[in-house]
């Protein structure tokens, strides 16, 4: 059970070692805590993700273990609040794990809120991860930025996605405010935006906004569910593969004839740093 892997309610004495690392450039801080004995507040988390004082992150992974035995993806986004799930933080921690030695095998699950992955590290460039199944939710739902509006699609990834087409990934403007999705009713709890555009090629070339991150160089369960979307308005049936180019790198979804996604992009360690000061 997801609580069962959860990190301690004690307080943590120890020097607290993180890791600076991405996939695909949405970039996450990473701590080892196998025997869960970390406590992480929201306010710890905001100030290591702030990009002005803190390290600076889309979003934080705990690296906790479940009493049987599996990885455990404890990951919040960069205003402190939990999430169910995280395609490239699911593929970075694959790759972090087996980088550090933590994990010999190079085909392993990981547990997360949203069920168990299972993760393949083929090199850095290339690491899978089996996601969710990705589905459409009925309803049309419409995005406006920038003084646009569109129609499109509410895709369940594990998480809430509004997925719009547009001529160029540009009108959606700077983003730096939340995109008004409608109606509310259709995302409860917030959801997250991706604006897709063609290329030339037949690949597609997308950008983010991530409840409780903001605009995001990737986002791997978005990629996920701009596969199904565009799967589903050019009429095409499933088997699907679908090359879709982030800001921050390219990824790959194969979408198989139920809608298990597998997600192949790359991944990096950049830095490591005592991160003691911000759970002081």
């Amino acid at each position: 059970a997801e609580t069962s892997c959860n990190s301690s309610s004690q307080p943590h004495e120890k020097a607290i070692h993180g890791t600076y690392a991405h996939g695909a450039h949405n970039d996450f801080v990473l701590i080892y805590d196998p025997m869960n004995t970390l406590e992480v507040r929201p306010d710890h988390v905001v100030r290591i993700c702030s990009r002005t004082g803190g390290i600076g992150a889309d979003g934080f992974i705990r690296v906790g273990r479940c009493p049987e035995g599996l990885w455990f993806m404890d990951y919040r986004n960069g205003d402190g609040s939990i999430s169910e799930m995280c395609g490239n933080g699911v593929r970075t921690l694959a790759w972090y794990l087996v980088a550090k030695g933590y994990e010999a095998a190079k085909a392993f699950p990981i547990a997360t809120r949203a069920g168990v992955k299972h993760a393949t590290v083929h090199s850095a460039d290339s690491i899978s991860v089996t996601m969710n199944k990705i589905s459409v939710v009925p309803g049309e739902i419409t995005v406006a930025a920038n003084g646009n509006t569109w129609t499109g699609y509410n895709i369940n990834a594990g998480n809430p996605h509004a997925v719009v087409f547009v001529r160029d990934v540009s009108e959606a403007g700077a983003l730096t405010e939340p995109p008004a999705v409608t109606p509310a009713a259709a995302y409860p709890n917030g959801g997250n935006v991706e604006f897709v555009a063609d290329t030339p090629s037949g690949e597609l070339k997308m950008r983010v906004f991530e409840r409780g991150a903001g605009e995001t160089q990737a986002c791997g369960t978005g990629t996920c569910a701009v596969a199904l979307a565009a799967s589903l308005r050019g009429g095409q049936t499933l088997p699907a593969r679908w090359t879709i180019h982030n800001p921050g790198g390219t990824m790959v979804v194969d979408l198989d004839a139920e809608g298990l996604a597998v997600l192949t992009g790359p991944a990096a360690i950049v830095s490591e740093h005592d991160l003691s000061a911000f759970f002081a």
